[in-house]
């Protein structure tokens, strides 16, 4: 699996521990930016990150910045992304398994190093699990195809 990250200058800080997180278990990546805590626009990040996805140059993709709300609201706006701010465990996990979520976003001023790792890790061992999620995926797929 190959991981995209992005974040803006409020992601920078948590986004550079969790690309060591991913160093440490041998998880491929690629950081889409931003590169320093200068004041940067984050739905920048968020449609590079969010085309990466698409295109397949990624499997997956974690889009952070401040709160987590304005580049994940960036990230949805890209056909084809289904990008869930997770605050939690239990959320991070359902994001995938019922919504097959392919970005992870998170707020690198409201949530822990810490809870962040341990978020990334629930969110990247889950796995979709079709069926009756299937269908509801495709129906937002179909509302995203009408717009």
């Amino acid at each position: 699996m190959k991981i995209g990250l992005g974040s803006d200058h409020g992601g920078y800080e948590l986004k550079e521990y969790i690309k060591e997180y991913l160093k440490k278990q041998n998880i491929e990546y690629i950081d889409y930016g931003t590169y320093s805590q200068e004041s940067v626009d984050y739905p920048d990040y968020g449609e590079k990150l969010s085309k990466a996805v698409v295109s397949g140059e990624v499997d997956r993709g974690i889009a952070i910045c401040g709160t987590g709300i304005g580049i994940s609201i960036a990230c949805n706006k890209v056909k084809g992304i289904r990008c869930a701010l997770c605050g939690d465990t239990y959320s991070a996990r359902m994001s995938v398994e019922h919504n097959n979520a392919n970005i992870l976003a998170l707020g690198g001023r409201v949530i822990g190093k810490d809870l962040a790792i341990e978020i990334v890790s629930a969110w990247l061992s889950a796995k979709f699990q079709g069926g009756r999620h299937e269908r509801r995926i495709n129906k937002i797929s179909s509302i995203e195809s009408n717009l």
